[in-house]
């Protein structure tokens, strides 16, 4: 019996939200605008599609200049990445070493093309991640990225393992089990997720 254990990106193994807050502020910056955003702004972003993060930090651009400014974004952001990186969590390595003994490890998010892969090139884990899918490479939803790499993997048991309400809805309507990641949780806040 072939069994997948499939992860969310951001929140779930590295927090990058202050390099991806840096990179697009510059971007914001050499294309003329006054913005300037936060991580904290940024953090509320993560998980959702692109065109949602674009309506939401950038509504007072019209359309479909606000999409292009996303996406330049999203190009530096790759960039910036593959040069700077992210904040892994701790043990992340040796879990993922671990699940390979037994498992296949995949990974999807919502995230743009190739987002997945400057993570995996980063911390060099070609050697864990035995694929990947992404909605800026196929344009679906998380749920239907999930089925996706169900198919092609031809898995007969699978889990996904996230961080947020999206990630277990999407699990859900994957038809597969959900865990939730709790390894980048304060103690105050994980004690209070628990009781």
């Amino acid at each position: 019996m072939k069994t997948g254990i499939i992860f969310d990106l951001d929140g779930t193994l590295w927090d990058a939200t202050q390099n991806i807050t840096d990179s697009w502020n510059k971007v914001l910056k050499q294309e003329g605008y006054s913005v300037v955003l936060t991580k904290n702004k940024v953090i509320k972003e993560m998980g959702k599609l692109m065109e949602d993060i674009a309506d939401s930090l950038f509504g007072m651009v019209e359309v479909p200049e606000r999409y292009r400014l996303l996406q330049k974004c999203l190009d530096d952001e790759n960039a910036y990445l593959a040069e700077h990186g992210g904040i892994l969590y701790d043990g992340v390595e040796d879990v993922l070493k671990k699940l390979n003994e037994k498992y296949q490890v995949i990974m999807v998010s919502n995230g743009q093309l190739d987002y997945i892969k400057t993570f995996i090139g980063f911390f060099k884990y070609e050697k864990y991640i035995s694929d990947y899918e992404e909605a800026g490479r196929t344009g679906k939803t998380k749920a239907k990225n999930i089925k996706l790499v169900i198919e092609r993997n031809h898995l007969d048991k699978a889990v996904y393992v996230g961080d947020t309400l999206g990630d277990m809805k999407s699990a859900d309507e994957a038809g597969i089990p959900f865990i939730l990641s709790l390894i980048h949780i304060s103690e105050p806040t994980r004690r209070s997720y628990i009781s």
